[in-house]
C-alpha cells in the first residue's frame, strides 16, 4: 500500500474535478465491472483496477494523477475504420502501441482517450456509433516506476492517413486486422486486436 496523500490541502481530487470527481469515478467502476473480460488476463486487470482504484481513494489520492500516485488511471484509444485500425510506434518505449496517455486536471479517462488520439494521429476522432464503449482494461507497468490502469475506448470516424502534430510519433499507421495483430507488441493488445478483428475485420 502507497503513502497516504496529503488531505489537509483542497485535495487533488478537488482541484482537479470539483463535485464531479464522484461521478466520474462512479462511471469508470460501473463500466469496469460492467465488462465481460476477453479473457484471463483482462478479468485479472479487472480485479487489479478494483483493487487499486479502493486504495487510491482509501489514501486521499486522485486515481486520475500521475502526480498524486505512481498508480494511477490512463485512457487509450482503439481506433476503427475501413482501413482496418491504428498503431504507433512509442518513442519511449519503442514499441507499437494503440494511441492513449495520461488524463489531464478535469478529464474522464474517456476524454483523456479521444484527446490522446487527437492528437496523436492528428485525425478528426469521435466515440464509435457516437457513444462511449469501454472495449478493454489492462493493468501495466508504464516506465518510470508507473503503473498504468488503462482503460480502452472504440473510436472512429476519420480514415485518412494520420498527420501527427510535431512532437508525436511520427510512425502512425493504419493497419489491417491481420497486420495489426502481427505489428502490435504486447501480448495483451494483441489479444484484443484479434478479439476486434472478429467484430470489424469481415
Amino acid at each position: 500500500m502507497g503513502q497516504q496523500c496529503d488531505a489537509s490541502q483542497p485535495g487533488p481530487q478537488q482541484a482537479r474535478y470539483g463535485a464531479a470527481m464522484g461521478s466520474i469515478i462512479d462511471d469508470v467502476l460501473i463500466a469496469v465491472r460492467a465488462r465481460q473480460p476477453i479473457d484471463a488476463d483482462e478479468e485479472a486487470s479487472i480485479a487489479a483496477l478494483e483493487h487499486h482504484v479502493g486504495d487510491l481513494l482509501a489514501r486521499g489520492c486522485d486515481p486520475f494523477s500521475q502526480e498524486a500516485d505512481p498508480v494511477h488511471i490512463t485512457g487509450s484509444a482503439i481506433v476503427v475504420g475501413r482501413r482496418g485500425t491504428i498503431l504507433l510506434h512509442h518513442r519511449r518505449l519503442g514499441i507499437w502501441v494503440q494511441p492513449g496517455g495520461h488524463v489531464d486536471p478535469g478529464e474522464a479517462p474517456w476524454e483523456a482517450a479521444l484527446r490522446e488520439a487527437n492528437e496523436e494521429t492528428g485525425l478528426d476522432l469521435g466515440f464509435h456509433e457516437g457513444h462511449v464503449e469501454l472495449v478493454h482494461v489492462d493493468v501495466h507497468a508504464g516506465g518510470r516506476g508507473h503503473t498504468h490502469l488503462d482503460l480502452r475506448y472504440l473510436l472512429s470516424g476519420d480514415d485518412g492517413d494520420p498527420a501527427p502534430a510535431a512532437g508525436e510519433s511520427q510512425q502512425v499507421h493504419w493497419f489491417d486486422w491481420p497486420r495489426a495483430i502481427t505489428r502490435a507488441d504486447d501480448a495483451r493488445l494483441v489479444a484484443l486486436l484479434t478479439h476486434l478483428g472478429e467484430r470489424f475485420g469481415n
